[in-house]
């Protein structure tokens, strides 16, 4: 059995598809790629879109980090990350949906808005993983890989804001929820859990994330007392990243 990962390894979205691979104990061969030079190889494999994470098991190509935990719930049934109950099954799947389309591209918009106006910090994040040699490519093609970014993503300061918002609601509102009880979903750890803490592993900078953050003095000025600010609400959401991870 061969199990490939394709990724970015700053990507809170492959993240979560790590995590998943290791919580059902899946033996797996990260495949890190460098955002931009990535979309070849993904569109040639899945006939699609050039987003990441992407699973191939032996040819059976799984794109995005959903249908990844679908497709190894299916496969690899021990240690399950979808309730069997049906209630909690579409309770999970709805903070899943959520946390998807909401924490995950705020956290994205925030973040690199302020990291793309620091090349020098940046530029290793995202050629985490990858040759030497890519971290040149990228400085040499900053200016243009700044504005494919910021047009792709629509990041600027209004968005960044807005972002920001969403953030801190989301948080709050898991953090109060996690204070009361152990999960968001039943009595044991699923993918909403899985969605919310590795989503969210950016805001909280755990150890085991691949790619090493910035000292303090280097991150932007605004996320950096964001950070400082927020971090006691963070700790709960770290708290289950620790214990699960």
């Amino acid at each position: 059995m061969t199990v490939k990962l394709y990724q970015f390894c700053i990507s809170h979205y492959s993240e979560k598809a790590r995590w998943a691979l290791d919580y059902k104990g899946v033996n797996y061969k990260p495949i890190n790629l460098l955002p931009g030079q990535h979309a070849r190889t993904i569109t040639q494999m899945t006939g699609a879109d050039s987003s990441v994470p992407v699973l191939d098991h032996d040819g059976q190509i799984v794109q995005g980090s959903a249908q990844i935990v679908d497709y190894l719930d299916q496969m690899f049934p021990d240690n399950p990350l979808t309730p069997e109950d049906p209630i909690l099954r579409e309770q999970a799947l709805e903070w899943e949906k959520k946390l998807d389309e909401q924490a995950g591209p705020a956290i994205r918009t925030w973040v690199y808005h302020y990291f793309l106006q620091r090349p020098k910090v940046v530029v290793p994040l995202l050629a985490a993983g990858t040759p030497f040699y890519n971290r040149i490519l990228l400085s040499l093609a900053f200016s243009r890989v700044d504005e494919i970014m910021r047009k792709w993503m629509k990041i600027n300061q209004k968005t960044a804001d807005a972002a920001q918002q969403t953030l801190e609601q989301l948080v709050t509102e898991l953090t109060d929820i996690y204070r009361q009880r152990p999960y968001l979903v039943g009595d044991r750890f699923s993918r909403a859990d899985l969605a919310a803490a590795a989503l969210l592993a950016p805001l909280f900078q755990p150890p085991q994330y691949p790619v090493p953050w910035p000292k303090p003095a280097r991150i932007p000025k605004p996320v950096q007392s964001w950070l400082e600010e927020w971090r006691p609400k963070l700790e709960p959401i770290e708290a289950l990243y620790q214990k699960h991870r």
